[in-house]
C-alpha cells in the first residue's frame, strides 16, 4: 500500500513528498554514478507519485544520455544533496522517477529494513539482473 513520505535536501531548501509502496521494494545499482553516491532508491514511481513542494528553483541537474536511455539526477544547488532522479530507459520500462531513500525525512528504519531490496547490474546495462556480487553495494 502506498504511503506519502516527506523528504528534503540537507539545508531544507528543496522539499518534496512521494507516494511509495515499499512492499514493491527498493533498489541499489552498481553503475558508476550509483556506486559513487552509494545510492539506495525507491524506484519506478508514477509521475503523479512525486511532488516538489518547495525549492524547485534550487534543483540542479546532472544528466547523462546513452544508447540505453537518459537519466537526470537532481540535487540541491545550495547543499549538494541528491533528492531524486528521473528519465527514460526503455529496457527498464520507459519513463521513471526514483527517490533517494536517504532524503526521506520520515522513513522509519524498520520500514526500510523490512522492504525488499533489488539489485541492478547497471554497470553492464543489465537492469533486470543483479550483479554477480552485491556485498559492496
Amino acid at each position: 500500500m502506498k504511503r506519502t513520505y516527506h523528504g528534503s535536501c540537507h539545508c531544507k531548501a528543496v522539499t518534496f513528498e512521494a507516494d511509495i509502496d515499499l512492499k514493491n521494494g527498493t533498489e541499489k545499482c552498481n553503475c558508476t554514478f550509483c556506486w559513487k553516491q552509494r545510492m539506495w532508491n525507491a524506484g519506478q514511481l508514477e509521475p503523479n507519485d512525486f511532488r516538489i513542494l518547495t525549492g524547485s528553483d534550487h534543483l540542479s541537474d546532472y544528466s547523462k544520455s546513452s544508447d540505453c536511455g537518459e537519466v537526470h539526477h537532481r540535487f540541491c544547488s545550495k547543499c549538494g544533496i541528491a533528492t531524486h532522479s528521473h528519465g527514460r530507459i526503455d529496457s527498464m520500462g520507459g519513463d521513471f522517477i526514483t527517490v533517494h531513500l536517504a532524503a526521506l525525512d520520515d522513513l522509519p528504519s524498520a520500514e526500510l529494513i523490512d522492504a525488499p531490496l533489488h539489485f541492478m547490474d547497471g554497470l553492464h546495462d543489465n537492469w533486470q539482473s543483479p550483479p554477480s556480487d552485491t556485498r559492496h553495494l
